[in-house]
């Protein structure tokens, strides 16, 4: 069913557990993951950190990241890929996706709600919305009673269908 699949990662916690999830159903399937870390060229603009010193760090930081995933890859026995973009993440994996012929995309949620969700968007929510194939979410926590109780008072105040009553 997939033979090739694909992890974005930044080293948090949701992206640590959608790694699990990517080598997993790569070592099921026999498909081959790549591994790709994207530095958002435009936020590093923004904040005016365009030195070659901050560049390099990111560098650093995205080679050692999907150096881990390779390795762990490695220890499952699945073949790895891996590759530190830049650009726009959102647009950076879903053409990575096109022109590497991917099955399925893996990444973290990071499980925003409400409005910070609403202004600030997500990474994920994008690639979900753009991608023209699979992606499978993963949460990196597990959520409680209690958030999924947050999420519904939220959903009913933030302008969801339940807050009109349903219409």
């Amino acid at each position: 069913m997939y033979e090739t699949i694909l992890l974005p990662t930044d080293g948090s916690a949701p992206s640590e557990a959608a790694r699990e999830h990517a080598i997993g159903l790569a070592a099921a399937y026999d498909a081959t993951l790549h591994a790709i870390y994207v530095i958002d060229d435009k936020a590093l603009r923004a904040a005016r950190a365009d030195s070659d010193v901050v560049l390099a760090g990111f560098e650093e930081q995205g080679a050692s990241l999907v150096g881990d995933v390779a390795n762990a890859a490695a220890d499952a026995g699945v073949d790895c890929e891996t590759a530190v973009l830049h650009g726009h993440p959102h647009e950076v994996i879903t053409d990575y996706a096109d022109e590497h012929g991917i099955d399925l995309v893996v990444m973290g949620t990071h499980g925003r709600h409400g409005v910070q969700r609403f202004l600030l968007g997500s990474v994920t929510e994008r690639v979900v919305r753009s991608s023209a194939v699979p992606v499978l979410t993963v949460r990196g926590e597990k959520r409680t009673d209690a958030d999924d109780a947050e999420a519904e008072v939220e959903t009913e105040t933030d302008g969801g269908s339940d807050a009109l009553g349903g219409v």
